[in-house]
């Protein structure tokens, strides 16, 4: 007669799993946590651009393995900051992609200059390189004085430096270049001041700017836009929050309003393909039709 206890031999052994399988594990448990404890949601970033920016705060914060800075991240707050700061950073530049802002010159300024008042937003502003951009170009075209530029980040530590438009001095001749490239009708040192290392964009500039936290993947909308200014930001996420960012914009364009887009994005695939045509597919400008 068998006992009603069970042997040991009716208990499973532990399913084996390899390393890559348990680091997708780890890096899930991190973001669910981040997200449940401080509400950030990075759980629809694309995978691969997150695991190399994970394991560098790993190292960064001499923990040894994915979960060690999940417990860092749950118990200290400041370590939770600079991993938010490490996986929300973007690459940009001034008049990044110079021929982008010279077709936005031809193509869409004509369209901004039958409007009474102009409503711009950069969405994942980053520290503010492309914001100082589009206001100079205005400026130029005789447009700044009628136009707000809502630039919005996740990123506060971003905010911040775009908010005192303070760049390296460095950058200013690849800036230089590419605001010539773009069109640009004056001498670009008559936009700035520069002070040992660094440089201070006039503050006429930012007198039309208007920065605050903005999440795309929680958010909603905030505004009605006739621009909208995203590049290079979707390419980090997966098909489900690019399908939930590109919902926002639609919803936040006005009729006619125009979304620009990253070199590597598209509206194609999406559920709002159809609501858009295009002004130049080559540089990614679309405009709202219905």
């Amino acid at each position: 007669m068998t006992s009603g206890n069970s042997s040991e031999n009716d208990v499973p052994s532990p399913r084996s799993i390899d390393e890559s399988e348990r680091e997708t594990i780890e890096i899930e448990l991190l973001l669910e946590g981040i997200h449940r404890l401080y509400g950030y949601d990075f759980r629809n970033y694309a995978l691969p651009s997150l695991r190399r920016r994970i394991w560098h705060s790993v190292h960064a914060e001499n923990v040894n393995t994915i979960s060690g800075l999940l417990e860092k991240v749950m118990h200290d707050r400041d370590c939770f900051e600079r991993l938010v700061y490490n996986l929300s950073i973007p690459v940009t530049e001034m008049f990044r992609d110079p021929e982008l802002f010279r077709t936005f010159r031809q193509k869409v300024i004509p369209i901004l200059r039958t409007y009474p008042y102009i409503r711009i937003w950069h969405a994942g502003c980053s520290t503010g390189e492309e914001v100082y951009s589009m206001a100079i170009m205005l400026h130029e075209e005789g447009l700044y004085e009628k136009s707000r530029i809502y630039a919005t980040d996740m990123n506060d530590r971003s905010l911040a430096q775009a908010k005192e438009g303070i760049f390296n001095i460095q950058r200013m001749q690849l800036y230089t270049k590419n605001y010539l490239e773009s069109g640009g009708t004056r001498s670009f040192s008559e936009y700035y001041t520069a002070k040992y290392n660094s440089v201070l964009f006039h503050p006429f500039l930012r007198k039309n700017m208007i920065f605050a936290e903005h999440n795309l993947a929680t958010d909603r909308s905030f505004n009605e836009f006739n621009v909208i200014f995203c590049r290079n930001v979707m390419i980090y996420f997966n098909n489900t929050l690019r399908n939930r960012v590109h919902e926002l914009f639609y919803e936040s364009l006005s009729c006619f309003g125009v979304l620009v887009l990253g070199s590597k994005e598209s509206i194609q695939f999406t559920a709002f393909a159809d609501s858009y045509e295009p002004l130049d597919t080559t540089e990614k400008i679309y405009r709202k039709i219905k």
